[in-house]
């Protein structure tokens, strides 16, 4: 009986044993990459809430997706590309979700050569009537 249980349990897929808001982040992150990697500011900002906060780097406190679209219409100008989001956790309920990850981009340094950048984000969605998640804060390092 415990050699058929346990070929039981190595024959379930490992998506079997996969964490929901994990998959949901994923796939919000998925599409998030593709809109940055395209250049397209619009439909960043169409992933935040109308009263997102955005906290960058630079320290500057950035209220909704107007200033959201001015800050990434900046990021692209300056050639910055090639964006990556790498989960290292989720947590969070059917009304918010917290997500950790990893996050690099393609761009160039101050002496302008091609250089890759790094660091942590921090991430809280709403989720949306249509099941959807939209980011309500987004801060990164």
């Amino acid at each position: 009986m415990r050699h058929l249980l346990a070929a039981a349990l190595i024959a379930i897929p490992s998506a079997a044993w996969a964490n929901p808001l994990d998959e949901q982040v994923r796939a919000a992150y998925s599409a998030w990459n593709a809109a940055f990697n395209k250049g397209d500011t619009e439909a960043v900002a169409a992933f935040y809430t109308g009263d997102a906060s955005f906290l960058p780097v630079t320290h500057d406190v950035i209220q909704g997706p107007d200033g959201i679209r001015k800050f990434f219409a900046g990021l692209f100008a300056g050639g910055v590309t090639d964006h990556a989001l790498d989960l290292i956790r989720t947590a969070g309920d059917d009304k918010i979700v917290i997500a950790a990850a990893k996050w690099s981009a393609a761009g160039k340094d101050a002496a302008g050569k091609a250089t890759r950048f790094s660091g942590i984000a921090t991430h809280v969605f709403e989720r949306q009537p249509d099941g959807s998640l939209k980011l309500k804060l987004h801060t990164f390092n």
